[in-house]
């Protein structure tokens, strides 16, 4: 579930930056604009995977010895 989360994270990253940038939205050219119903779902999946990230930053790292 991690890495997953990581991966939207590294998505919604790159939309930003793209919108920064470039003032293209990515999600919503791809989905048929910011409004539509699947880029709702995109963009809270991705606000989801954030959420789970910061726990990221709260745990213990395993050490291998």
């Amino acid at each position: 579930m991690d890495k997953f989360a990581l991966v939207l994270v590294i998505i919604g990253a790159l939309n930003w930056g793209f919108i920064g940038l470039f003032q293209f939205d990515l999600v919503a050219a791809l989905f048929n604009g910011q409004a539509s119903m699947l880029s709702r779902i995109i963009y809270s999946i991705i606000g989801f995977a954030g959420l789970w990230s910061i726990t990221l930053l709260f745990r213990e790292r395993e050490h291998v010895d």
